[in-house]
Order: structure tokens, then sequence, then C-alpha cells
């Protein structure tokens, strides 16, 4: 959902009235989206899913983002370019890597950058959600 904030989740108008927990994932490929998004939606997560940086980066110009799922290697902008900029523009994000492309340099770099977790593809699901539930537990405020 738009417009959630990084310490409220936003509320969900069904019956049960849960809170909804937005993931923004950021992936050059369409099947990686599709398959990362279903995975984090049948946890209950709400996605929104990009697939350049550069849509991710302006929608960060307007709502504030919680967590972010983001490959490391992608055409427009790496994943460690755009960490860069999450940490400028919102140093409480949660980030979380994923990449397909085994570099234990980048997982080094990411990972004392700031990043939350990181994970190869294709990764173990318990583990991938749970990490993705650890980061919201870990929001200030």
């Amino acid at each position: 959902m738009v417009g959630a904030t990084k310490s409220q989740p936003v509320q969900n108008n069904s019956v049960n009235s849960a809170p909804l927990y937005v993931v923004s994932l950021v992936d050059d490929d369409a099947s990686v989206r599709r398959s990362v998004s279903r995975l984090l939606e049948s946890d209950g997560f709400s996605v929104l899913a990009f697939s350049e940086p550069k849509q991710f980066l302006e929608h960060l110009q307007n709502y504030e983002v919680a967590v972010a799922v983001l490959d490391i290697w992608m055409d427009q902008m790496t994943g460690m370019e755009l960490l860069a900029h999450l940490c400028a523009k919102s140093p409480n994000t949660r980030v979380i890597f994923i990449t397909g492309q085994e570099d234990p340099a980048a997982r080094v770099t990411v990972l004392q950058g700031g990043a939350f977790a990181f994970f190869m593809k294709p990764f173990d699901d318990t583990a991938f959600l749970s990490a993705v539930r650890q980061a919201f537990l870990t929001l200030p405020g």
C-alpha cells in the first residue's frame, strides 16, 4: 500500500483489520518479481514491485519505505548504488539483497554498507520470509 510509514503498518480495511506490511521489491527480472511477490503475499505482506531502480527512487521521493528487497545486479543501476541512495534518503529502511550471481565481495560490501540480509537465488523461502519479518520487527519507533 502506498503511503505506509516506516514505523506504522498500513491498516487493512478487511474484516480482520490486521496490519498490512508493505515490502518494496526492485528486480529487473520479471519472473523473479512475480515469484518473490507471490511468496511475500503468501505470508501476508503487500508488495510494491519495481522493474527499474529509477522507478523505485521516484517512489522514494514521495513515500517512506520500511523494507526493500533489492537485486544486486541490474542493468540500470546496481543494488549497491541503490543502497547508497537509500542510506542517504531513508536511513531507517531495512534492505534485504537477493542475487543470482555468487560474488563474495558484493556480499561483504552490502552487509558492511548496512544491508539487513543477503540471499542467493534460489533461496530458502522460510529463511527469506523470516528475514523479512525480522526486518519489520527491528524498525525504530
